[in-house]
């Protein structure tokens, strides 16, 4: 009994600490302006006689409530599920909860009635942030309303949890909708649909077909943003390759993409260097030299592991972002102003001029590295890099050269993102330090752990995750950072192995699980004799 509560005190503080720091850097007010859009809460409003953004911040504060609720319900193996049990852990979590949130509000609220400006010491605390944590009352009575509401919307998570999350209706539906489904699938045709061959071509034809027509559907805005989210995705095949497949960690990735951008702007801008090729020629120039980069690299630098590979490879990354901002280069690499004008591709002497262009450009570009991908992973190589992830001392025993895999998908990889770097100048017409920061190699490494590190298809998804609902919710972009780091955290606690995982890593994960299953109860950390 003393461990469940214990269970649900921790999880009301860390709640409660996380709605702490959401309020302290300002996310709570956006959060509830996309909250209050959707939900449009005019009976809260007129019922309590709250303002809009009160409302609001109600409704994100309450499904915060019911979220800590829930987990500080969840059962424990062994346990009793008892309606009681569970809702006093929920009740429980709340109270923590809505202590810490009233402690915060009434601090707040009584310095802000002091005169003390908070925003001196916090810029998102400011005046009408505090306001409307006090709902128009005195700190007092606001903290009392806090500790109240979050109490009952972790009462509310409880019961969802049991009623709803693990009540008996739900294994009849699970169990009548597997029977549905088993006998749906055992129909003659659809048995016929499966095994022909052709229903797969098909189904792929059919996502290509609504790919392609796509782009002349909607308009400038969501164009770029395609453009953008494929770039990525070729980013992040190329990284795949390294950290997926070979199991090297590159965080100096963005340093090919810089190579392969500044190549083809460098040649084909009117400034600095006045040459003016065609882009088509320097597309090759741009992926060879970042595969070249990429050998250089990796020569003096494979024969380390893990963190010491990491450490080197992030260097390098710095220096080509240095040198990219030097006065020194300036007249060779146009120094921090960047290049301008790049040219782009010109086809049958119709020059890439819209977004749309581009798109198809890009997508084209994508089912070549993704069919190239393909090959490769299931390939003798691929396997020689699954073999070096996995153990690189049975690797070498096996006969495969390390160093010369290692050069390989060093090489590989920096190519993809050398044609990622070359599309990235020639579509924006400009190239500069800036885009080629720190923040893209980590975005890379995100979008691909979170995707799946070895799936192609997961890659794809993490790129749409982490490149593509940003720019849906553009009120999220001053926190972007903020969800990269709770949506990694989330990810590696509900599906380690990522968004859509490779058959291989699925099977790894589930095994490890399997394993801590099996493993005895352990009393303070020990194993039970």
């Amino acid at each position: 009994m003393k461990t469940n509560f214990r269970n649900s005190l921790k999880t009301g503080s860390v709640f409660g600490l996380v709605t702490i720091f959401l309020v302290l850097i300002g996310f709570t007010g956006t959060a509830a302006d996309i909250l209050g859009k959707v939900f449009n809460p005019d009976f809260i409003t007129r019922g309590l006689g709250l303002t809009t953004g009160m409302s609001n911040l109600m409704i994100f504060l309450g499904l915060m409530g019911i979220f800590a609720g829930a987990s500080g319900s969840r059962k424990v193996m062994g346990e009793i599920d008892s309606w009681g049990l569970v809702l006093s852990r929920a009740t429980l979590t709340g109270f923590i909860h809505g202590i810490m949130l009233a402690s915060l509000v009434c601090l707040a609220g009584s310095l802000n009635a002091a005169g003390i400006k908070m925003s001196a010491y916090l810029p998102q605390l400011l005046p009408d942030a505090i306001l409307q944590l006090l709902y128009g009352r005195s700190p007092i009575q606001a903290a009392l309303i806090h500790l109240i509401f979050m109490t009952v919307m972790g009462l509310l998570g409880g019961l969802l949890v049991r009623g709803v999350g693990r009540g008996s209706w739900r294994t009849v539906f699970a169990m009548r909708w597997d029977g549905y489904l088993s006998e749906f699938r055992q129909r003659p045709i659809i048995q016929k649909v499966i095994a022909n061959p052709s229903s797969r071509y098909f189904f792929y034809g059919s996502i290509i077909l609504v790919i392609l027509v796509l782009p002349l559907v909607v308009g400038q805005y969501w164009n770029y943003t395609l453009g953008t989210i494929g770039i990525y995705v070729l980013l992040g095949l190329g990284l795949n390759i390294v950290v997926g497949l070979a199991g090297l960690l590159d965080l100096g990735y963005v340093a090919f993409f810089a190579i392969g951008a500044y190549t083809t702007a460098l040649l084909t801008a009117p400034e600095p260097q006045h040459l003016l090729w065609s882009f088509w020629i320097t597309l090759p120039i741009g992926i060879l030299l970042a595969a070249i980069a990429g050998i250089l690299l990796g020569i003096p630098v494979l024969r380390m592991r893990g963190d010491y590979l990491a450490i080197v490879t992030l260097g390098f990354g710095q220096i080509i972002g240095i040198l990219l901002k030097s006065d020194i280069l300036t007249a060779f690499t146009g120094g921090p102003k960047g290049v301008s004008n790049v040219g782009g591709p010109t086809l049958f002497g119709k020059p890439f001029s819209s977004d749309v262009d581009f798109v198809y450009l890009i997508l084209l570009a994508v089912m070549l590295i993704i069919f190239v991908t393909n090959r490769l992973q299931n390939s003798r190589v691929g396997r020689a890099w699954e073999a070096m992830r996995e153990d690189e001392t049975v690797a070498r025993a096996m006969g495969i050269n390390l160093l010369k895999t290692k050069l390989m998908a060093f090489a590989i990889g920096a190519a993809f993102a050398g044609l990622g770097g070359v599309l990235f100048a020639s579509r924006n017409q400009f190239t500069g330090p800036e885009d080629h920061n720190l923040m893209v190699s980590i975005n890379v490494l995100c979008l691909v752990i979170v995707g799946g590190m070895g799936s192609i298809p997961g890659v794809i998804a993490g790129a749409f995750v982490l490149k593509g609902l940003p720019e849906v919710l553009r009120e999220l972009e001053n926190y972007r950072v903020l969800a990269f780091g709770a949506l990694l955290v989330v990810m590696m606690i509900m599906r380690p192995a990522g968004l859509i995982p490779s058959s291989r890593r699925k099977l790894d994960v589930l095994s490890k699980n399997i394993t801590t299953s099996d493993r005895p109860e352990t009393d303070n950390g020990r194993n039970s004799p």
